[in-house]
C-alpha cells in the first residue's frame, strides 16, 4: 500500500479501536520548522512525542527509557550514525519512518538487520519532480538558453525548435516518481520507455513497454529524454556508466532527479563535452552542494539546479503531516501501514 499526493484521500485509517499506544522519539533538528505538527501539534489518538533530539544521548533520560519508545521518526540529515545506536538501545522500537521518500542516508547493516518496519515519504514529491522533468525536456527541446541569449542581445532571429510529441522518454527506475513523469509526457504525446527491477505482472497505462535491468543499455539507446529516478542503492551506484552514456543518441538529454551518485559524474562531464550526448538537467549531484570548481557550472548544456525541484513551500509540513495524520493512525490501531519499504533493496 502506498501514498500519492495527488490521489490519496486523507483521514482514511481514523475508524476502529485503538489497540496500542504510539510513543515516538523523533530523531530530527529541534527547530525544524516542518516539523511543528509533530513538535507542538494535536497528535491522533493513542500517541505521544517522548522526545526530540539528534543524537543518542538526547533520548538516554531515565523517563524516556522506561517509557519503551516503539516509534522513531526520522528527519535529520546525520541520521545514518544516530539511528543505529538508538536502535540498538531501544529494542521495543517497532517502526520507523522517514520525512523523505529516499532512505540512502539512513542505510546501514545495523538498519536491515533491525527487526523494526521502515516505511518513507513515497509519493509527496513526484508530481513536482514530474513537472520539472517536462521542464527539462522542453529546455533543450525549444532552446530556451538561446531565446534568453537572443533577449538579451536584442536579436529578433527565427530558428527551428524540436517537438516533444513521438519523442520518446526512459524512465530509468519506473516508480512513482517516473510514473507521474511518464504521466505527463504522455499527455505531450511522447512515448515512454520504463526500467524496473522487478518486472514481472508489470501493467501500467503510462508504459508503452517496460525493461529489466539487464536491458538499461537498449533504453538508453532508444530514448531522446532519459529520466533518472532510481533510488540510491549499491545495486544503483554508478549505474548510468560511460558504458551506458555511450549507447545514447547523440542528441540525448540526461534528467537526474534521483541521487547524484547514480550517474558517473565524470563520464558525464565527458560526454556532455565531447558531444556524446546533446545536454543534461541535474537536480541532484554526487557532491552537494556542488564545489565551485565543478567544470558543470560552465557548461552551456547543463542545467543546474540545487536539489530544490521538489521543494515548494509545504513540501516538508506535508510529508510530516502524512505521518501524523495517516500512518500514526493505523499504526495505533494495528493496521498495515503506507509506504513500506524494503529495508535491503533501499525502497
Amino acid at each position: 500500500m502506498f501514498w500519492n499526493r495527488e490521489t490519496g484521500k486523507q483521514g482514511t485509517a481514523t475508524h476502529g479501536e485503538i489497540i496500542k499506544e504510539a510513543r515516538i522519539l523523533a530523531l530530527c533538528d529541534p527547530s525544524d520548522q516542518y516539523n511543528e505538527p509533530l513538535y507542538n501539534g494535536a497528535l491522533p489518538e493513542g500517541s505521544k512525542l517522548l522526545k526530540v533530539g539528534t543524537q543518542l544521548s538526547d533520548f538516554n533520560a531515565p523517563s524516556i527509557i522506561e517509557q519503551n519508545p516503539n516509534v522513531i521518526f526520522v528527519s535529520h540529515p546525520q541520521a545514518r550514525k544516530p539511528l543505529i545506536e538508538i536502535l540498538d538501545k531501544f529494542p521495543s522500537l517497532e517502526w520507523i519512518h522517514t520525512r523523505s521518500a529516499g532512505i540512502d542516508f539512513i542505510a546501514s547493516e545495523g538498519l536491515f538487520t533491525s527487526k523494526a518496519q521502515l516505511t518513507n515519504a513515497k509519493g509527496m514529491f513526484s508530481s513536482t519532480l514530474a513537472e520539472y522533468c517536462m521542464l527539462a525536456c522542453s529546455y533543450f527541446a525549444k532552446d530556451l538558453p538561446r531565446l534568453m541569449k537572443q533577449k538579451k542581445n536584442v536579436n529578433w532571429e527565427q530558428y527551428p525548435v524540436l517537438e516533444l510529441r513521438g519523442a520518446t522518454l526512459g524512465v530509468i527506475g519506473y516508480g512513482d516518481i517516473g510514473r507521474a513523469s511518464a504521466k505527463l509526457a504522455k499527455a505531450y504525446g511522447m512515448n515512454v520507455l520504463g526500467v524496473k527491477r522487478n518486472v514481472n505482472g508489470f501493467n501500467d497505462p503510462y508504459c508503452d513497454k517496460v525493461y529489466g535491468m539487464d536491458d538499461l543499455n537498449e533504453v538508453m539507446s532508444k530514448s531522446d529524454y532519459i529520466l533518472v529516478s532510481a533510488p540510491l542503492t549499491e545495486s544503483t551506484r554508478g549505474l548510468i556508466s560511460k558504458d551506458a552514456l555511450s549507447k545514447c543518441k547523440s542528441s540525448a538529454v540526461i534528467i537526474n532527479v534521483g541521487r547524484g551518485p547514480i550517474i558517473d559524474e565524470e563520464a558525464l562531464i565527458e560526454a556532455l563535452q565531447d558531444g556524446t550526448i546533446k545536454g543534461a538537467a541535474l537536480d541532484v549531484m554526487t557532491i552537494e552542494p556542488l564545489p565551485k570548481e565543478s567544470p558543470l557550472w560552465k557548461l552551456d548544456n547543463v542545467l543546474l539546479s540545487p536539489h530544490n525541484m521538489d521543494m515548494t513551500l509545504t513540501f516538508m509540513k506535508e510529508s510530516t503531516e502524512f505521518f501524523i495524520k495517516e500512518n500514526l493512525p493505523r499504526f495505533v490501531r494495528g493496521k498495515p501501514l503506507l509506504n513500506p519499504v524494503d529495508k535491503t533493496a533501499g525502497y
